[in-house]
């Protein structure tokens, strides 16, 4: 059976003014898979993601041209929402950025922005999220403590959390565990394998194991071109272009 395709790229270029930092990508990412974007520093990755919720357009003198297709719709027409596309595809960074505030409003705070008002929904929504992040047990019982007090690697969770309370599609993470300890990094790398049940997840990561143990396909970025993409499994044992497999045997970057 063929699977079905979340997010197409369609000869993507990108510049940041003059400068060009992605050349002609064109990729598929497809739905409740987990696709790992992988190439050394400066090559691309975090830019690429970037696109795919308009998070781009918070930089200014960039422009993008080509077309980044979100179930079929060109998410750059200008039918298209950015706010409804972030909220579709959400983003984790690679550093935790909790709100100021406590573990609760940190979850429910989108909804609000989204005009729910319904007091017990909000409750059920922020205890159903945080079970989603593994994080509801680790925290029910001081959801009115400062989110700034829990752990890095709890953190990271809860901005996971804060992504699904508003019913994104596709998560994309962006170094999500670069700031975080073993344990923790271990734990992200659980919670992404469950999400993938119900979710689409792009990861940018520089771990080439991280990359092997989570992801169903593998993307190689160098010098913002898309050098090689298929099943991660085929990418890190049968490379079809040498500088795939220069990079992953660690003869460069």
């Amino acid at each position: 059976m063929d699977k079905k395709i979340k997010i197409k790229a369609k000869h993507v270029d990108f510049f940041y003014g003059k400068s060009q930092a992605l050349k002609n990508i064109n990729m598929d990412i497809f739905d409740c898979d987990v696709t790992a974007i992988i190439g050394p520093s400066g090559c691309g990755k975090s830019t690429f993601i970037r696109l795919l919720n308009r998070m781009h357009e918070l930089v200014p003198h960039t422009n993008v041209t080509g077309e980044v297709l979100l179930d079929g719709q060109n998410i750059f027409c200008c039918s298209m929402d950015a706010v409804e596309v972030r909220k579709r595809v959400g983003m984790v960074f690679q550093k935790p950025n909790p709100f100021p505030k406590s573990i609760f409003d940190n979850i429910s705070y989108g909804l609000k922005v989204n005009g729910i008002k319904d007091k017990y929904f909000i409750e059920e929504k922020v205890e159903r999220s945080l079970r989603k992040a593994a994080l509801w047990e680790e925290v029910k019982d001081r959801l009115y403590d400062s989110a700034l007090r829990l752990s890095g690697g709890q953190q990271q969770r809860l901005c996971i959390a804060r992504t699904l309370a508003v019913e994104s599609e596709t998560i994309l993470f962006d170094e999500p565990c670069a700031s975080l300890d073993p344990i923790s990094t271990a734990k992200i790398e659980e919670l992404i394998l469950e999400l993938k049940k119900d979710y689409t997840i792009v990861i940018v990561t520089h771990n080439m194991q991280q990359a092997a143990r989570v992801s169903d396909y593998t993307a190689f970025f160098l010098m913002g071109e898309l050098i090689e993409f298929g099943k991660t499994q085929e990418i890190f044992t049968a490379p079809k272009d040498s500088k795939t497999e220069a990079y992953i045997t660690g003869r460069f970057g």
